[in-house]
């Protein structure tokens, strides 16, 4: 079944918004390094190509619907994070935005009636909650470290053994 024009416009939003968000992870994986911080850095890597997966995963699912998605303009990042907390800080603060966009997203099928994207969304759904859960306990941990050197070295050698599989993602259903 073909979605909408409108939901169709809606899921290329967020495919964009995704998009946007691997990008965001990027500068903020750029300024970790730069802070000296190489395993935030390359967990920001990590969640930045989690966000491009994302963005293919809706993608595939607008294509497989016989809808053709279109990637619209991404602004360039604007989190010059100066440090460990205001990386994880901004990174919150984005994913909370995409948590949003995808509960609107999951209304506007609702009320299109658009059953066959609601697995889909609901996947997702719970994906931000884990998302938002895992960002807000490492900003926690961040703020409890202070200006704990070590603390801070600990945490980064933690977060740098993170792996594209070191997190049970299930894979969303297929449309």
């Amino acid at each position: 079944m073909r979605m909408s024009a409108e939901l169709e416009a809606a899921f290329s939003e967020q495919i964009t918004l995704e998009l946007a968000s691997s990008i965001a992870y990027l500068q903020l994986a750029t300024a970790l390094d730069a802070a000296d911080l190489p395993g935030m850095a390359s967990w920001m890597r990590i969640q930045s190509d989690e966000e491009r997966r994302h963005a293919q995963k809706f993608t595939d699912h607008v294509l497989a619907r016989g809808n053709v998605p279109r990637i619209g303009a991404i602004d360039a990042p604007t989190h010059p994070a100066a440090g460990a907390v205001q990386a994880f800080e901004a990174s919150l603060a984005h994913e909370q935005r995409v948590s949003e966009a995808i509960r609107q997203l999951y209304r506007a099928a609702q009320h299109s009636g658009d059953v066959d994207s609601l697995p889909l969304l609901s996947w997702f759904i719970e994906e931000q909650v884990e998302e938002e859960s895992t960002v807000s306990e490492i900003l926690g941990r961040l703020r409890r470290i202070g200006d704990d050197g070590s603390a801070l070295l600990f945490l980064d050698s933690e977060l740098g053994s993170r792996s594209h599989t070191s997190r049970d993602h299930r894979h969303p259903p297929v449309a």
